[in-house]
């Protein structure tokens, strides 16, 4: 049981206590546990969706010898978070997915409604003579992908593709028990259009 629950500590950084419940839940069963703390996480982050974040920090990451580089803010609720190594280490992921999946807005919401028409008249447009309840299920999915690709918190979590980047987001809430928001990013890429 010891050397179970270490193994999901390390994967999941979750306290003792909750490793011993979620083993416990899935009758030793490492994977499921996981799967129990990240349920346990989302519904967490779900209450504490409302509550102030008025500290976090500033992380920067740089790759390709100084070519690629992302300044991001992440929130939290205080500065003993914001300070904490596994925080910094998270904010530092949080960067280099930015790096790497280049989004443009954080989320959904972030979204204008006229580049999301925009993306639906594309999408109309390279459907002409489907049947139209295929077409509007093909639309879904494809804005669904448009979603995915632009948006930080709905993109495949480069570390984990099993998750999205909102899940971490909220298992790491569930961990810490603050909210935290990815606030804002920039990319800045040596030789692109300004």
């Amino acid at each position: 049981m010891i050397d179970a629950i270490k193994k999901l500590r390390e994967k999941t950084n979750a306290g003792v206590v909750d490793c011993k419940k979620a083993l416990k839940e899935s009758n030793g069963d490492v994977d499921k546990a996981i799967e129990i703390l990240r349920k346990r996480g989302i519904a967490l982050a779900t209450k504490k969706v409302g509550r102030q974040t008025k500290e976090g920090r500033i992380e920067t990451y740089i790759h390709q010898g100084g070519k690629l580089g992302v300044l991001i803010e992440v929130d939290c609720e205080s500065d003993f978070v914001a300070r904490n190594d596994d925080f910094k280490t998270f904010v530092k992921n949080l960067a280099m997915q930015v790096a790497a999946s280049n989004p443009v807005y954080v989320n959904k919401e972030d979204v204008p409604e006229s580049a999301v028409q925009k993306e639906t008249e594309i999408i109309k447009a390279q459907l002409v003579g489907k049947p139209a309840q295929a077409a509007e299920k093909i639309i879904e999915g494809k804005l669904a992908k448009f979603y995915e690709d632009a948006c930080l918190l709905e993109q495949p979590f480069v570390k984990d593709p099993s998750m999205k980047v909102k899940d971490v987001v909220a298992a790491k809430v569930g961990t810490i028990g603050e909210n935290i928001i990815v606030r804002r990013f920039v990319r800045f890429q040596v030789g692109e259009e300004l």
